[in-house]
């Protein structure tokens, strides 16, 4: 992801524009990489019985599912 310049910062955060697959750097290869590891990983530990892969499978990154599965579990408790 390269930082959007043209636009102005939002909430103290800079805004980003998408990249192709085609503009990736080396950086940005190996982080997609990692954050599909990470993903496999979680949904491979997931337990069956409990349905939660539906509640996850649209998750965009590794981060947000976790984010959703301790908010999941957090309810269950």
């Amino acid at each position: 992801m390269k930082p959007n310049l043209a636009f102005a910062v939002s909430n103290g955060e800079p805004q980003f524009l998408e990249t192709t697959r085609h503009e990736y750097t080396h950086d940005d290869k190996k982080k997609a990489n990692l954050d599909n590891v990470a993903k496999d990983i979680l949904f491979k530990t997931l337990d069956k019985n409990k349905n939660m892969f539906s509640k996850i499978k649209n998750r965009p990154t590794a981060k947000d599912i976790w984010e959703k599965l301790t908010q999941i579990c957090e309810v269950l408790e």
